[in-house]
């Protein structure tokens, strides 16, 4: 099976994926009555495990709900030493440098990569190593934040594979990386 690196991720029409406080209500304010998870269940069904920085585990971890992956989450940290005792066998903490990191993932059988997490999603850019981004973009104006992309150290070309309207009012576009 093909090693495949993939990004799904929401952000604001001014490409930041939080508030300046690290919020994401904001991802909220188009009604969604029918609690449409816009293609997010289908994605994760393509999906081995999920990649993703200390933040992102801490704020998902901080949501109060019962942990929300079925798959294999690999939390990439140079300060966290160990996980609660009820997600030891969920979540398995990751460091060194991305390439080694993802030689051992991927030697463990998980080949296809859910990747998360602002810095996390910038540090994959700054190496290429994504091939594929899903970004879903509300239309609301931040203004500041955490945004979704960083320096580059070369610019990163994509095709554009895919783009709809969802509720009316959001774009989800996918963009598959060219790599010739």
């Amino acid at each position: 099976m093909e090693k495949k690196n993939k990004v799904f991720i929401g952000c604001s029409l001014d490409g930041f994926i939080a508030d300046q406080k690290g919020g994401i209500d904001w991802l909220d304010s188009i009604p969604n009555p029918d609690q449409n998870d816009m293609g997010y269940g289908e994605f994760m069904e393509g999906m081995d495990a999920l990649v993703m920085g200390r933040n992102t585990f801490e704020t998902v971890l901080g949501f109060n709900i019962p942990w929300p992956y079925e798959k294999p989450v690999f939390v990439l940290s140079n300060s966290l030493k160990e996980v609660p005792d009820k997600l030891k066998d969920k979540v398995k903490i990751v460091s060194g440098s991305l390439s080694k990191i993802l030689e051992e993932i991927n030697r463990q059988g998980y080949v296809r990569l859910y990747i998360d997490g602002g810095k996390t999603i910038q540090s994959f850019l700054k190496e290429d190593l994504i091939d594929e981004l899903t970004i879903t973009t509300v239309p609301l104006l931040l203004g500041s934040g955490i945004p979704l992309f960083s320096d580059l150290p070369k610019p990163l070309l994509f095709n554009a594979s895919s783009s709809k309207i969802l509720l009316g009012k959001i774009v989800q576009s996918v963009f598959v990386r060219d790599r010739s």
